[in-house]
């Protein structure tokens, strides 16, 4: 198999080329990435040697088709995306332009090529939020009811996907995931934010709805579960992803200042972003039954060991801290 793995040089990208050159040594990888700010050679750096980086625009349909032949790609695996909410509320139109148009741009290289093999990654946020009070959890047959520009423009790219499939009888596959976390995360989201500013003696901002839930799984579990869908899951189907682990901002602080020895007096209430969604959990009954993928990383010792490797990684996380283009406590109470 030869995979070509956009968003190779992101978070969960980076972390799935380098778990499928361990487990697949024989297969071949080739990285896609524009390098935003939240793309980072270095994510790579481990397995250059093995993984070419194709430096392109998911929005460039013939350089993705360049990239397709010139490396003999079957299979496509999809993760390019702009991802941070906070951002989407400031500029809109980069998640539409990126999330939208550049999953069709994706979509239409691999027709054109007659690849035998793509797969989409999504969000349980295109679902849009469940109450606190309840123990509901989104299945796969639940509407779509995305509450912020990040969540529509994933929801326009599923649809998208789904539509390749219909008209054109594309090969293509779904998963929506929960909340990941993990190694070489970029330090706008909330763990290594949380990490990097408590190592730093910096507050930790918090939301004001500190117990807004959100569903948390390790970046490895999720690239587990990627790899059973590309081996065994059905052609035209959606697969959710998730722990069944929740937790709220204040428990993930809590957590953070714990393993890092740091006092509670870190924390420090923020106003919350417009369109903050409340929980959103993920049924996995499908993956589960069907594939027999289970999580098998506790949240507990993962969250820990998460933490410690940013702890010991500063090198890699300081020289990132200034790219980020929003500052998380800057918002304006809602309405105003």
């Amino acid at each position: 198999m030869n995979l070509l793995v956009t968003g190779g040089a992101g978070f969960i990208g980076s972390n799935f080329v380098r778990f499928w050159v361990e487990r697949h040594p024989d297969d071949g990888v080739v990285a896609y990435d524009v390098l935003t700010y939240a793309g980072n050679r270095a994510n790579l750096d481990d397995v250059a040697e093995v993984v070419p980086l194709v430096e392109a625009d998911v929005c460039d349909t013939d350089a993705a088709v360049s990239a397709i032949e010139k490396h003999e790609i079957d299979t496509v695996v999809h993760f390019a995306a702009e991802s941070h909410n906070s951002l989407a509320v400031l500029d809109p139109a980069r998640f539409f332009r990126t999330n939208v148009l550049g999953t069709q741009a994706m979509l239409e290289a691999a027709r054109r090529s007659e690849i035998p093999r793509f797969h989409h990654i999504s969000t349980c946020e295109v679902y849009g939020d469940l109450p606190l009070d309840t123990d509901d959890a989104f299945t796969e047959e639940d509407p779509y009811r995305p509450r912020t520009p990040y969540n529509a423009s994933k929801a326009g790219a599923d649809h998208a996907v789904r539509a390749y499939v219909e008209t054109y009888g594309l090969a293509a596959t779904i998963t929506n995931c929960s909340n990941n976390y993990g190694p070489y995360q970029f330090p706008e989201k909330v763990i290594p934010l949380f990490t990097a500013n408590a190592l730093d003696d910096r507050p930790l901002p918090l939301y004001a709805s500190t117990q807004n839930r959100r569903e948390w799984l390790h970046v490895v579990d999720h690239c587990r579960a990627i790899e059973a869908v590309l081996e065994r899951g059905r052609i035209g189907e959606t697969y959710h992803v998730g722990s069944g682990v929740e937790a709220s901002i204040a428990e993930i602080a809590d957590a953070v200042l714990k393993v890092l020895g740091k006092p509670d007096s870190l924390k420090t209430i923020v106003p919350d972003r417009p369109g903050h969604d409340r929980r959103y959990v993920l049924d996995t009954t499908k993956i589960r039954n069907e594939l027999g993928w289970v999580p098998t990383i506790e949240f507990e010792s993962g969250l820990a060991d998460t933490v410690r490797w940013y702890a010991d990684n500063r090198s890699w996380w300081e020289p990132l801290r200034d790219r980020a283009p929003v500052v998380e406590t800057s918002w304006a109470p809602t309405g105003g």
